[in-house]
């Protein structure tokens, strides 16, 4: 299977649990002999789209053209990100804007819900977060996380997504990173 990990954690300066995690599942991908790409938001340098004029019509900027056709070979989307108020990072939202433009994901022909042109795919997205993965996930019922996985990739058609939260990461032990990490080279063994 085709694989493609989107590191979504905007600091390319520094390695976070976001990074490691995103490595286990490759590790794991490869060593059952998935091919793997890699993306990493944070490497990336583009501009944020200001107008919907942009979105329809002007051109992908360059350093995105290997993303956006990487995610046109990939069969198994994983998407590692932390929870920056509340949702995803800006850096990773504006990415998403840009490389699921008309006639890529959505039809460039105007809404049509019924179009799913990256159907096909599935997905799996990994979110860290400072707060308990069970306050996040029933108090505040995980709008950010199901934002994308309804709004933005249930609506290209990539299904299933399945989805980890990574509760009060800060304070997780050494004992529980591993468990996190065999449980991503598992997923990643297995693509799901």
């Amino acid at each position: 299977m085709r694989v493609l990990i989107i590191q979504g954690h905007p600091d390319g300066c520094a390695q976070h649990f976001c990074h490691a995690l995103a490595d286990a599942y490759a590790e794991g991908a490869r060593s059952a002999g998935h091919e793997v790409e890699r993306v990493d938001i944070g490497m990336l340098d583009f501009a944020f789209l200001r107008s919907q004029e942009e979105w329809k019509h002007a051109a992908l900027p360059p350093a995105l053209a290997d993303a956006q056709a990487a995610i046109a070979r990939a069969e198994h989307l994983v998407i590692v990100y932390p929870l920056w108020l509340g949702g995803m990072p800006a850096a990773l939202k504006g990415f998403l804007e840009q490389v699921m433009r008309p006639g890529f994901a959505v039809p460039a022909d105007g809404p049509n819900l019924r179009a799913k042109l990256l159907a096909g795919r599935s997905a799996r997205v990994v979110v860290t977060m400072g707060m308990p993965a069970l306050v996040y996930r029933w108090y505040f019922l995980a709008h950010g996380l199901r934002l994308l996985k309804r709004n933005i990739l249930g609506l290209i058609g990539i299904a299933p997504v399945r989805d980890a939260i990574v509760g009060s990461v800060e304070n997780l032990t050494r004992k529980q990173r591993i468990v996190w990490l065999r449980r991503l080279r598992t997923w990643g063994r297995a693509a799901v």
